[in-house]
């Protein structure tokens, strides 16, 4: 089936699907930092032991994210997707049985990192692009984004919720609940597999081959090592945001709505992004928002922490929050089509994540060393500056291959 041959509801059904396993996957790993404080003094265990186990989440996200690319290239996104809500629900049992450290690294860590691959961004994007005719991919790279940052909005304030009815463990029975219904949504989203690619040049491209032209493509190797500031900057907050709070005396339940407006602007950003990438330059976009971010957080950490501070930092971070997701995925589909996209958007992710587990463990380590977020949030504006900078410079020229499929394709 050609991407012209699909009616509008089935179109919809595709892109529902995935916005709804993106928007809940997401929504509950970025919900984690609101059991932090519960879960550390039940189990006996440190705010660093706790961070660890979150950033071997992202690490394992990270490295396994190009293998799970490369496995929806080759096999499709049905099947990888539904494992990774199996495995998902896996991580979530075992982090409500934990009592030690070490199991709470096992489903929140190793489980909930294989799930992501699986089940989050990158397969998400993948599906839309092939879903979308190019004239309109960004939009729907960025409307896709949107609807799957509602998650945070729905997961936080419940797991708040229950946490104060019944504790941390009955937040994640809660959560087995919407793993629930992940399922129907990965089946949905996997009837993408059925459609045609429309791959210039690349139909006899192997993945080495593939895999040699990204490194050679100086552009998309500084992408990837840009895209690493913004794992650490978001995880940093998700993950301590909650507990630099409750040092700060500030009410839990501002914490939940801090997280929840960060989804719904979020919704707004993402769209927006989506739509300015398909106007304007998109390395230009990326680089705008990792300095923005870095803006805004050294506003946040320099005034004192009150309620209504926390409420527009949420606000003006979430319209930042995963913008970045359609231009990364429109860049790399401009570099070198569709054929290896998930393979070498993971490729990037890892460099994504590898920021992720410096984000929620550095930032434990300096406040168990320290005391204080003072030099963690220091080092993320820092880190942010150059990478927006180096992003704003890349070399955006299509692969030789792509450029001359395009020139046959004009003529």
């Amino acid at each position: 089936m050609k991407q012209t041959e699909l009616s509008r509801a089935q179109s919809a059904a595709i892109l529902g699907g995935a916005a709804v396993m993106l928007s809940l996957a997401m929504g509950m790993r970025q919900s984690f930092g609101l059991l932090q404080p519960h879960v550390v003094r039940d189990l006996g265990i440190t705010a660093a032991d706790f961070s660890l186990a979150l950033a071997i989440q992202n690490i394992v996200w990270g490295v396994t994210q190009p293998f799970v690319g490369l496995l929806v290239d080759r096999i499709g996104a049905r099947p990888v997707a539904v494992a990774g809500v199996i495995v998902y629900a896996l991580g979530l049992v075992a982090m409500s049985l934990a009592q030690s450290a070490l199991v709470l690294t096992l489903g929140a860590g190793i489980l909930i990192g294989l799930a992501l691959s699986c089940t989050a961004s990158n397969l998400a994007m993948n599906v839309t692009a092939r879903t979308v005719p190019a004239a309109r991919r960004s939009v729907a790279m960025g409307a896709v984004s949107a609807a799957g940052s509602l998650g945070l909005a729905i997961a936080s304030p419940l797991a708040q919720a229950m946490i104060a009815r019944g504790g941390w463990q009955l937040a994640l029975v809660a959560f087995l609940g919407l793993a629930a219904v992940m399922l129907p949504a990965a089946l949905m989203a996997g009837r993408a597999d059925r459609i045609e690619r429309d791959d210039a040049g690349a139909s006899e491209q192997s993945i080495g081959a593939a895999l040699r032209e990204a490194a050679a493509h100086g552009g998309y190797v500084t992408m990837a090592l840009a895209f690493f500031v913004c794992g650490l900057q978001l995880v940093f907050l998700t993950t301590h945001l909650p507990n630099y709070l409750d040092l700060c005396g500030i009410d839990p339940s501002v914490t939940a709505s801090a997280l929840a407006l960060i989804g719904l602007f979020n919704v707004a950003g993402s769209y927006l992004f989506g739509w300015l990438g398909q106007r304007w330059p998109k390395h230009l976009l990326l680089g705008g928002i990792y300095l923005l971010r870095s803006a805004i957080i050294a506003a946040y950490f320099v005034a004192p922490p009150s309620p209504a501070g926390t409420l527009v930092f949420a606000a003006a971070m979430g319209t930042l929050w995963l913008g970045v997701v359609p231009l990364v995925n429109g860049l790399v589909v401009h570099l070198f089509g569709l054929k290896w996209m998930a393979t070498l958007t993971g490729i990037a992710f890892f460099s994504h994540q590898v920021g992720s587990f410096l984000g929620a463990w550095g930032g434990g380590v300096i406040y168990a060393s320290l005391g204080s977020y003072e030099w963690a949030w220091k080092g993320a504006v820092a880190i942010g500056v150059v990478a927006g900078l180096a992003q704003m410079m890349m070399n955006v020229r299509p692969s030789p291959r792509i450029a001359g499929a395009a020139g046959v394709a004009r003529a």
